[in-house]
């Protein structure tokens, strides 16, 4: 059912999106998708289980000649994501979301005390994220906001207006705790040390037999 269920550009099903590149999928089953005229994704994108992707405030409306919502490259979004698009949502390539990671360019407006918020119109904003970036579980993107390059969002975190490149931001207002200085490197500086990037000539059939090697208590003593 998974397989048969999933959404490629060789398999589009039902949805015809504005455009969808080479080795994206929608994994089975999908979430609300509607406006997928005005979706834009691109290459090697990886769409969880019920992530929702709309365009527009409701089915059935003209946008226009331009794409309102717009993946780039190697876009990753966790499982039960929302990308909420009324107004124009960019997310560039090699952007990693987690799990539950909300991205809206509308909001609820509140301005009449008499009427119900649900029922006032609402006010949106664009919404720009920088290439290579990673939004933790549960982050919330909130209209207006631009994120720069390689911008890391804590779990849980409310982001709104401008978050510059190389930036940790965390908290409810997001704030940033850390930033990458080109002279001074991370300040405040980063507690553990960097990972040991894996050596080119390890083959994938290796790492598999070190893992399963792992998992059975049979690494080599150093």
């Amino acid at each position: 059912m998974q397989r048969a269920g999933s959404i490629s550009a060789q398999t589009p099903g039902r949805l015809r999106f504005g455009a969808i590149g080479a080795g994206t999928r929608l994994a089975f089953p999908q979430g609300t998708v509607f406006g997928e005229e005005w979706i834009h994704l691109g290459s090697c994108c990886i769409i969880a289980e019920q992530v929702t992707l709309t365009a527009g405030m409701m089915p059935g409306l003209d946008l226009g000649l331009e794409p309102v919502l717009v993946l780039g490259d190697g876009v990753v979004l966790g499982r039960g994501s929302h990308v909420i698009a009324d107004s124009r949502i960019s997310i560039g390539s090699d952007t990693f979301c987690g799990p539950g990671v909300y991205i809206t360019s509308t909001n609820h407006s509140y301005d009449d005390p008499d009427e119900p918020v649900g029922r006032q119109w609402p006010r949106s904003a664009p919404v720009e994220i920088g290439p290579g970036c990673w939004l933790g579980t549960g982050a919330v993107i909130l209209p207006g906001a631009r994120l720069g390059r390689n911008v890391v969002v804590a779990a849980g975190s409310v982001v709104r207006g401008e978050v510059p490149d190389h930036a940790v931001v965390a908290g409810a207002p997001a704030r940033i705790v850390r930033r990458y200085d080109p002279d001074q490197g991370w300040q405040p500086p980063l507690r553990t040390p960097a990972p040991v990037p894996i050596p080119s000539h390890v083959t994938p059939d290796q790492l598999i037999a070190l893992a399963e090697a792992e998992r059975l208590g049979r690494l080599p003593t150093p």
